[in-house]
């Protein structure tokens, strides 16, 4: 029975199976041109992977804390993807959906409770705080490896876009989760270092920290600024300010289309 139940505990869920069935089918979608709006095909790929992504960010924690000693992660379901067991879905789901949807900005989430008194060692507590924004680091080389790797010939260009798009929602949430502020992953990976005293005094800054930093990305030259180093990251893969824009240009379906990013057509 215990088996059993280990077993049940690690099975993917049907709801993120579900959701990487959306992102495959419009993925095919985007690539083939058979979609009659190439900018919603593009909105439901983008959206889907990105998803996608929140929910291997969330697994990588959980593993992680497993691994390090917190066996509870299983009985709560961190490690079925599904996004509907994390502690907060609005904060890990539906807030980094909205961003990207308004803003462009991959918003890093983080609703995994982790039992962080079965984990010892002070390494193991960083790296259970490393490993979240870590995937995004891996899924950005995914999306980005056509363009570094160059082999971009037989890609279509709508493809291309939503990918580079892509590549930048997770080079923009991989940066913000590994700012050492109070209430981001950065701050977990060098808490455990800090004196005790220091914790304790930054701990109650958590929830007014994580607040600042979205306030300042909402003032526009922070916000250029910000960008600016995503679009260096991203350029030293080998993806383009035009690639971007043009993505974003593309999901962002029920604006009018930028003639720049026009899509040719057979």
């Amino acid at each position: 029975m215990v088996h059993q139940n280990g077993r049940s505990e690690r099975r993917i869920s049907s709801v993120f199976l579900g959701i990487v069935a959306v992102m495959a089918v419009t993925g095919w979608a985007v690539w083939t041109g058979y979609a009659a709006s190439p900018g919603l095909a593009v909105f439901l790929f983008v959206t889907s992977a990105w998803v996608v992504s929140l929910c291997l960010h969330e697994y990588a924690h959980a593993r992680t804390a497993l691994h390090g000693g917190d066996i509870t992660v299983g009985a709560k379901g961190y490690l079925t993807l599904n996004p509907l067991k994390y502690t907060h879905a609005l904060l890990s789901i539906v807030l980094p959906v909205v961003f990207v949807i308004l803003g462009g900005l991959g918003l890093p989430g983080g609703a995994v409770y982790i039992e962080r008194d079965r984990i010892r060692g002070r390494w193991r507590h960083s790296l259970v705080s490393a490993a979240g924004p870590l995937t995004n680091v891996a899924f950005a080389a995914v999306c980005t490896a056509p363009f570094w790797l160059d082999a971009l010939d037989g890609v279509p260009v709508t493809f291309r876009f939503a990918l580079a798009f892509l590549a930048l929602l997770q080079v923009s949430a991989a940066i913000l989760n590994f700012l050492p502020v109070p209430g981001l992953d950065g701050y977990g990976v060098i808490e455990p270092w800090l004196s005790h005293r220091a914790r304790r005094e930054l701990a109650p800054l958590a929830p007014f920290a994580l607040i600042g930093v979205f306030a300042l990305l909402w003032i526009p030259q922070v916000n250029q600024v910000f960008f600016d180093v995503v679009q260096a990251v991203l350029r030293t893969l080998g993806v383009s300010d035009l690639e971007t824009y043009c993505g974003h240009d593309l999901y962002r379906f029920w604006l009018e289309q930028d003639g720049f990013c026009s899509v040719p057509t057979d």
